[in-house]
């Protein structure tokens, strides 16, 4: 009996942990071969059952061109990051809340109003979670910009 007992307390532990975010980085990378540029966004989970993340976008160019900077947190599956190639050879990263200019030429990034951001630009991708919930990348060939949800 108590074998059985053990076997059923082991098998709900596997079970639950199944259903856990885990802490572990998800880093997800995609080249912007026209600016030279490699974008990362690393997400880790915050919360162990929650669609809680702390998101990390890194830079990187050509030479010792790099840089990183903190994006709004995912408080509750916004973590889609779209992708733009704007004026100038300026890159885009639009969240729900947040939107961020990339120089390709100092890979430095800063934190701009949404009004400010130009309008005529070229959607390159997303990164977003895919139906399993996992952390990637989809260029524009393979998905449509979507729009974000207003909550």
């Amino acid at each position: 009996m108590t074998h059985l007992w053990r076997a059923a307390v082991l098998g709900s532990v596997a079970w639950v942990s199944v259903g856990c975010n885990s802490s572990t980085p998800e880093p997800v990378a995609m080249e912007i071969p026209s600016a030279k540029l490699r974008l990362t966004i690393v997400r880790m989970a915050t919360d162990p059952f929650l669609s809680r993340h702390v998101l990390t976008l890194k830079v990187q160019g050509e030479g010792r061109c790099e840089s990183s900077t903190e994006l709004f947190p995912n408080t509750g599956h916004v973590s889609r990051r779209n992708i733009f190639l704007a004026s100038k050879g300026m890159i885009y990263v639009v969240g729900q809340f947040d939107a961020r200019i990339i120089n390709p030429v100092d890979c430095q990034t800063t934190l701009s109003e949404f009004q400010h951001l130009d309008r005529d630009v070229v959607f390159i991708g997303s990164f977003d979670e895919d139906k399993a919930h996992r952390w990637a990348y989809y260029s524009a060939a393979q998905r449509p910009e979507l729009p974000f949800e207003k909550r």
